[in-house]
């Protein structure tokens, strides 16, 4: 399956105003009728000078996701000059360097190289600096025919990063790559289209990815999955005439003390089922095993920086399409821990997958299991389309994850999961069904896949495995005009927070 093109990346400790490149970018801010360049730019005083005068006599706003392109500027080596705006803000220092860097790398296509002089302070600094223009510049263009292939710019080339040392530029450049790469992994998988990408496709193209890493891929097909008892996968991919698949990534290294489970959602296209959807709603709808594709593209990472930690991660793959042996609303099936469901509306089918994946997921007994789908529309609602929902029965890793997705830039927001809630999934014809009322939709559906969480041990005493459920179907996928970093399609939502989450787990 074909990837896009990667954009270089190079960090240096090499003063900005003096590297050979196509264009040298900076930031400005603006206070009242001046604008300033951002602290510790490493230009001269007559560079700098001339560019805040320039920016404030041509009324620059230095707003965010603004741009002014300027040529000729004394005391540079490249020929252009791109200033874009950074405002303070209540997000990260780091993560605004992020987002200044992909607005700055997105008007640069189709340059060769470019040197991002955003103000930036060591090693951290500069590698949000570095993730902010690779991944601003990241580009989906294998499926262009012959009417685009000639005007299409491809991508920056090579993002040159100044502000670290030379005795950790390598480090740093080989870890900012290595997380970005697998970031831009997710998108392409997103991104590709749904006849070609489909449950079996998925599988393979997840095995080829991880062949001669450290990760060990195992792929169930219907029949072995119908030996294992997976009900929720097989029901929701009845209705196709492609089968669902489980694809189980493990990665142990030596030494590991800790396990983390990852299960992800990744129904490769969701008409609705027989309850089908509205024909625009369908439209983003190849986006709906993004959870699954950020769950691999985690490992991928989390095994290339070869972190000491085991981490096991269950990709829930199905279609859930009408054919004539759909699933219907009224059916009965038989989950992996051996409970029974009744199927109330077809298009909740996200949730039947991830529930056998998390029972598949508490028989290895982890020290904690989080899970990762574009799961409800009602997390839209709640909390837009730029934030994800995280919600669980452990606060602590609630809370840590939240923590974490807004360090690395994947905005997050904790939401609650009542106890009255569990009473509306009762039903006198099954163990349980699989939705409830309509309010609180996002904290239902994590409900139901709480009651496959199981405990850390035998026993009614033993205690529970910690938990948590990641919504991301508001950030997942970008429908809209691209902003920051986050191109339009698929963004990779969430692969950060789960390679840092991993590092908790490695002390």
């Amino acid at each position: 399956m074909p990837e896009s093109s990667p954009t270089a990346l190079h960090l240096t400790d090499a003063a900005p105003g003096s590297v050979e490149a196509d264009a040298l970018v900076v930031g400005a801010t603006r206070s009242g009728s001046t604008v300033t360049l951002v602290a510790d730019h490493g230009l001269g005083a007559e560079t700098a000078s001339h560019l805040e005068e320039t920016l404030t006599t041509i009324g620059a706003e230095a707003s965010a996701e603004e741009t002014v392109r300027l040529a000729g500027v004394p005391g540079v080596a490249a020929p252009l000059v791109v200033v874009v705006g950074m405002p303070s803000g209540p997000a990260p220092r780091t993560e605004r360097l992020r987002r200044a860097a992909g607005v700055a790398a997105r008007t640069l296509a189709g340059r060769a190289r470019a040197i991002f002089a955003l103000g930036q302070q060591g090693v951290e600094e500069a590698v949000a600096v570095a993730q902010g223009a690779t991944l601003g510049a990241y580009t989906f263009a294998q499926h262009h025919g012959v009417g685009k292939a000639s005007s299409d710019k491809p991508g920056l080339g090579e993002a040159v990063v100044p502000g670290v040392a030379a005795d950790e530029a390598e480090a740093a450049t080989a870890t900012a790559t290595t997380v970005v790469d697998a970031v831009r992994w997710a998108r392409d998988l997103v991104n590709t289209p749904p006849n070609l990408l489909y449950p079996a496709s998925m599988a393979d193209a997840v095995a080829e990815q991880l062949t001669g890493s450290a990760v060990t891929v195992e792929v169930w097909d219907e029949a072995r999955l119908e030996q294992e008892r997976c009900g929720g996968i097989l029901g929701v991919g009845q209705g196709s005439g492609r089968g669902p698949r489980l694809v189980t990534l493990s990665y142990a290294p030596e030494g590991a003390t800790k396990h983390l489970a990852l299960v992800g959602k990744g129904i490769t296209f969701d008409s609705g089922g027989l309850c089908i959807k509205p024909g625009a709603s369908m439209a983003t709808m190849k986006c709906d095993m993004a959870g699954a594709a950020t769950c691999a593209a985690a490992v991928r990472a989390i095994a290339e920086l070869g972190l000491p930690v085991r981490v096991t991660a269950y990709l829930c793959l199905a279609e859930n399409m009408t054919g004539d042996l759909a699933q219907r609303p009224g059916d009965i099936v038989t989950m992996r821990d051996g409970r029974t469901v009744e199927i109330i509306n077809t298009d909740a089918e996200g949730r039947l997958v991830m529930a056998d994946g998390i029972a598949l997921a508490t028989e290895q007994q982890p020290d904690a299991i989080v899970d990762v789908a574009t799961l409800t529309g009602a997390c839209v609602i709640a909390l837009g389309e730029r934030t994800l929902g995280v919600m669980g029965n452990d606060d602590e890793l609630r809370d840590s994850i939240t923590r974490i997705a807004n360090e690395v830039g994947d905005t997050a927001w904790a939401l609650p999961l009542p106890e009255e809630i569990r009473s509306q999934l009762d039903t006198p014809v099954a163990d349980l069904k699989h939705t409830g009322e309509r309010s609180a939709g996002a904290m239902v559906a994590a409900v139901f896949l709480q009651e496959f969480v199981g405990r850390q041990g035998e026993g009614e005493d033993a205690p529970t495995i910690p938990w948590a459920h990641l919504d991301i179907a508001g950030p997942a996928f970008n429908d809209k005009a691209a902003w920051g970093y986050s191109p339009k399609g698929a963004t990779g939502s969430a692969v950060r927070t789960l390679v840092e989450l991993a590092r908790t787990y490695t002390a």
